[in-house]
């Protein structure tokens, strides 16, 4: 989890934006793809807001592992604030990055589908553990 938490707060806390080395493989990428059939709405607004889902994704399925008498949706505050927090520092202290209430909704819903994610593990888990037991 800590390994996680230090790459999260590194891929956040990033002076200049992430993607920023890969950008013109990402457009051209996208354009072939646009080429090839894949709609004009699958643009590079979807891959971000995407692969903010993908990011906080371990980030709930963690924090549920780790607290499991709390309720799914304080774990999911908890990836709130955490995002809160992100966002928040990148409008505050990094003048390269962008803030954005969009990624806090994206990452949120990410930390939301992992917390179900642990939640059918957990639930599997303990219908095994019950039909293993006589």
């Amino acid at each position: 989890m800590a390994s996680y938490i230090v790459g999260l707060a590194l891929v956040g806390f990033w002076p200049t934006p992430v993607d920023q080395p890969i950008y013109g493989e990402l457009a051209a990428v996208l354009r072939y793809l646009h080429r090839a059939g894949v709609p004009m709405w699958f643009d590079y607004h979807v891959v971000e807001a995407s692969a903010n889902v993908a990011m906080f994704i371990p980030f709930g399925f963690l924090t549920r592992m780790a607290l499991p008498a709390k309720a799914w949706w304080q774990v999911a505050g908890i990836g709130f604030l955490a995002s809160t927090f992100m966002e928040l520092g990148q409008l505050l202290f990094l003048t390269a990055r962008f803030s954005s209430l969009l990624d806090v909704v994206t990452n949120t819903l990410g930390a939301v589908i992992g917390i179900a994610s642990a939640r059918l593990l957990l639930r599997r888990s303990a219908q095994e553990a019950t039909k293993a037991s006589p």
